[in-house]
């Protein structure tokens, strides 16, 4: 698997346009995620749809065809200097085959946050643009909203990327070991969820596995894994690390669970990286070359995250 193009680091001035790919986004929440950009002297464009809600389906932030709308016009703007997800939720799935991914190319890199139900704009943005995504906390997040320890890692990656280099883990080491690759991954249920479509990659191939999950019984997580596994996606993979199971089952019952169906990998895997739907979230880089140290509990990238 060969790293991805890195975009261009954030400076104070940029304009960020602000979209909403899946679920609807509280207007209150959209606000406080705006002031703290604002402080950190970045423009925000609210995109027009962002505080849609579908006339039928109301887990959705408006229609399809405006969801994808908002994130094309946004991408393609030259004024643009990234695209932030308000939110997370459902819908991207609905949404990706109405992008134009010729102009979106055209338009060249730029940075991209999201993570949960964004995992699928992660896995087209690699496999469609070969760009270098950011896994964190979304503009109405309330992880972002409220919590210092997931504004300042994602402001520090958006500006000074050198600067956090190294992600530590609170956890140990389930399966010990020392592995190299390109980071990948996301929420587990839209990773299983992808295969098959245009847009997923054949397999994780190469990769250090990024997983996280969030409110899902131990037998729907066993149900994911599994489905990789016999797809034969998780096939080549260097390492594995683990973020948070909000709301899931006691996490012994996790643990357990990743031994079962990942340990026969012969791979790295390690825990409680902090990433995901936890509080003080990190970022992330996907589709950058990193190493993983088991034992140790780091995670080194080879380069900044943002050029």
């Amino acid at each position: 698997m060969k790293a991805l193009v890195r975009p261009r680091r954030l400076a104070p001035g940029a304009r960020v346009a602000v979209v909403a790919p899946s679920g609807p986004v509280p207007e209150e929440r959209l606000q406080a995620g705006l002031d703290i950009l604002r402080g950190w002297d970045l423009e925000p464009v609210v995109a027009p749809h962002v505080l849609d809600r579908h006339g039928t389906f109301d887990y959705l932030a408006g229609t399809d065809a405006d969801r994808a709308a908002d994130l094309q016009s946004a991408w393609c703007d030259p004024t643009v200097d990234a695209v932030l997800c308000a939110r997370g939720g459902y819908g991207v799935q609905r949404m990706t085959g109405l992008l134009d991914w010729d102009a979106l190319r055209a338009a060249g890199p730029k940075v991209f946050l999201g993570f949960s139900d964004i995992t699928a704009l992660h896995e087209a943005f690699a496999t469609r643009l070969g760009l270098v995504t950011l896994h964190g906390p979304m503009a109405a997040g309330i992880d972002f909203i409220k919590n210092a320890r997931a504004q300042e890692h994602l402001r520090a990656t958006l500006f000074e990327p050198e600067s956090v280099r190294t992600l530590t883990s609170s956890g140990q080491a389930l399966v010990p070991g020392r592995a190299r690759g390109v980071l990948l991954g996301g929420c587990l249920s839209l990773l299983a969820a992808e295969l098959g479509t245009p847009h997923a990659r054949p397999s994780a191939r190469g990769g250090l596995l990024c997983l996280e999950d969030v409110n899902e019984e131990t037998y729907r997580l066993d149900r994911y894994l599994t489905q990789l596994l016999r797809a034969g996606w998780l096939d080549g993979v260097t390492g594995i690390l683990l973020g948070s199971w909000e709301r899931c089952d006691p996490y012994d019952r996790i643990r357990a669970l990743v031994l079962d169906r990942l340990g026969g990998l012969g791979v790295p895997i390690a825990e409680e990286f902090g990433f995901g739907h936890c509080e003080g979230a990190l970022t992330v880089p996907f589709g950058v070359p990193a190493e993983l140290d088991a034992e140790a509990g780091t995670l080194t990238l080879d380069v900044p995250a943002l050029a």
